[in-house]
């Protein structure tokens, strides 16, 4: 940052110079000689035009009229800075002992243009000239002491524009100050402007400011508000190259504000990531342009996360690492309006918003203590989480659920429109809560091990559930089924279907396939005492409605040997599905018992005993062969 001391000295040179030129020389030829005084120092064409006002009293001093300092040669033709007036005071006291007392420093309007070329030049590193001889060997400019009581910017903007990026940066209506006490002491600033048509506020606090100017890490204080985001910085940082560490608060309550002064476009957020929103912590600002944070305390609603993360700039989107830990993780609301699986209610069609994923990538690890979803309610998780161009995906190392276990993975993909899979082994889970909380379904009361893959998209959680496909088993320890007394229904035809019965099983076991949003099961088991119960159906997870088939065989008697048969169907909505028998398989049971009690009787009659697999019909012919053969022996035999 030498090249801000040497427009210092090259501008007190010119107030030396116009000091002499009010009783010598002529305005024009003062202009032209400060101008070649800038030129050496900087190697940049200083322009004065209008008419130069020099004083001294109370102060020595001047004020110009239009003021131009050209660019670098290979950046735009316009100016690196142009304002319409410069003015600037010295007390002619301590001028007179040797030392710089700068009393005001004004610049009215300035236009300021910064640029970086493609290869990482930039227009503001000035060349060297006289001013290295004439700056020092403290590099502070002079050989005695340099104070500033105040510099002015009113009324100015600055235009960042950086080629390799092709990013264009905007900062209007700017009104700065800055007050330098001690060329080696500190200073103070503080500025207002509009960025990128944001209001900004910020005030700093650089110690150590000639060593600053040199590049060295000095300490620096920095609060910045933007929006109602308000970010406090307090460490120590390093212009050359930039650099800081230091105790991070920053509360994040208006992230478009923010995200519009960083010319970017803000994450569109749920409310619920955003309400409460902070960061506090220990943050590294790395030359590299990596960002760290340690000791952090992320907070959002009424979470609080534990943890350090690294953030790496630069890309197409920032990248996150990160290792965090929390209590109890209230994560309902961020699905675009809820699962909605309670009774009656059908899933929500609300359009649910993955924006958010774009935001960057990141590779996290989190463990909680509970999490809460809109639809599941999880206990102690660890996860791993990988963001990758608006593709999610966790796997799960550890995640208790419903008095169980989950493993696997599940992968929620935002390129293109949303999609959702997953890849779950689950076990020991009580699945009365589990449906519930998932399905709106409460009457099947067991613990559960479950194989699950599925695969659906859509804009919202009613498309999913109808396009969902996969495949898995099932296996169910003791529990009962709540709606139906099996049994009763057996017994007594149709009745036993109520809200009070229940059927009491020692296992279920079965298989499944997903297709178009349809679970199918054909080969469903159910054991308990003196009842066996296979069912096959269909469950319409889009709908959430259901037509199943099932057939209880209930054995009595003292030997458990008379079998009572009597199949059922089960139809309706998961909230309220009905019972009823079913007539057409009773009838069809009925048709074949009554011509196998005829077919018995008849070949009775006949003397017929059928073998395995052979009909009456059959066996009638086989015995008239039979027969038939045996007479014609006989009538063959000789005497």
């Amino acid at each position: 940052m030498r090249w801000l001391i040497r427009v210092i000295i090259a501008l007190l040179v010119l107030v030396a110079l116009l000091f002499g030129g009010l009783f010598l020389l002529p305005a024009d030829k003062v202009a032209a000689l400060a101008s070649e005084q800038i030129r050496k120092s900087t190697g940049r064409e200083l322009s004065l035009s209008g008419r130069l006002k020099p004083s001294i009293w109370p102060q020595i001093g001047m004020a110009t009229g239009p003021v131009t300092l050209s660019n670098a040669d290979w950046a735009s033709d316009t100016p690196m800075l142009a304002a319409e007036g410069l003015e600037i005071g010295l007390d002619i006291g301590a001028l007179l002992g040797g030392d710089i007392v700068i009393r005001k420093i004004t610049v009215t309007a300035p236009e300021i243009l910064l640029e970086r070329a493609k290869d990482g030049r930039v227009n503001w590193d000035i060349g060297s000239g006289a001013a290295d001889s004439a700056s020092g060997d403290d590099g502070t400019g002079t050989a005695g002491s340099v104070t500033l009581d105040v510099a002015q910017i009113s009324n100015g903007a600055v235009t960042f524009i950086d080629h390799a990026a092709g990013t264009t940066q905007k900062i209007t209506d700017l009104d700065a100050t800055l007050k330098l006490p001690d060329l080696a002491g500190a200073a103070d600033v503080a500025m207002t402007a509009l960025v990128n048509g944001q209001q900004v506020k910020a005030t700093a606090r650089i110690d150590k400011v000639a060593s600053a100017l040199e590049g060295r890490i000095v300490p620096l204080e920095l609060a910045l508000d933007v929006g109602k985001t308000a970010i406090g910085f307090e460490g120590r940082a390093g212009l050359a190259p930039l650099s800081a560490e230091g105790a991070l608060k920053a509360d994040l309550a208006d992230l478009p504000a923010l995200f519009t002064a960083l010319g970017q476009a803000a994450p569109d957020l749920p409310s619920k990531l955003a309400q409460g929103l902070a960061v506090f912590g220990q943050v590294t600002y790395a030359a590299d342009g990596a960002l760290h944070l340690r000791d952090g305390d992320i907070r959002f609603g009424p979470n609080a996360l534990k943890g350090a993360a690294d953030v790496i700039l630069g890309g197409a989107r920032p990248h996150l690492t990160g290792q965090f830990t929390t209590g109890a993780l209230d994560l309902t609301g961020l699905s675009g309006g809820g699962s909605g699986g309670g009774v009656g209610a059908g899933w929500s069609t609300a359009p649910i918003d993955v924006s958010a994923l774009g935001a960057l990538d990141a590779d996290v690890a989190l463990a909680a203590d509970s999490i809460a979803l809109d639809s599941a309610r999880l206990g102690a998780t660890q996860v791993l989480a990988t963001l990758a161009d608006r593709r999610l995906s966790l796997k799960l190392q550890r995640l208790a659920a419903y008095q169980g276990q989950v493993t696997g993975s599940v992968v929620v993909n935002g390129r293109g429109g949303l999609s959702v899979a997953g890849d779950l082994s689950i076990a020991g889970v009580a699945m009365k809560q589990a449906l519930t909380d998932l399905a709106g379904y409460s009457r099947l009361s067991a613990t559960a091990d479950m194989k699950l893959k599925f695969l659906g998209s859509g804009a919202s959680m009613a498309a999913i559930m109808s396009s969902l496909s996969g495949d898995g088993s099932f296996t169910l320890g003791p529990g009962e089924l709540s709606g139906v007394d099996m049994n009763a229904v057996l017994r007594r035809r149709a009745e036993g279907a109520s809200d009070q019965a229940r059927t009491i099983f020692n296992s279920v076991t079965g298989t499944f396939i997903i297709a178009g949003g349809v679970l199918t099961n054909d080969d469903m088991v159910m054991q308990s005492d003196r009842m066996t119960v296979n069912g096959n159906g269909k469950f319409d997870l889009g709908a959430q409605t259901m037509g199943y088939h099932i057939v209880p065989e209930a054995f009595y008697g003292e030997d458990g040997a008379k079998v009572l048969k009597i199949p059922l169907r089960i139809s309706g909505p998961w909230s309220k599905p009905k019972f009823m028998l079913d007539v057409n398989a009773v009838i069809e049971e009925r048709r074949d018992e009554k011509a196998d009690e005829l077919k018995q009787k008849a070949a009775e009659k006949l003397g017929v005993e059928t073998q395995t697999d052979e009909t009456l019909e059959d066996a009638a012919k086989r015995k008239l062969k039979e027969e038939a053969a045996r007479g014609l022996r006989n009538l063959l035999k000789k005497e």
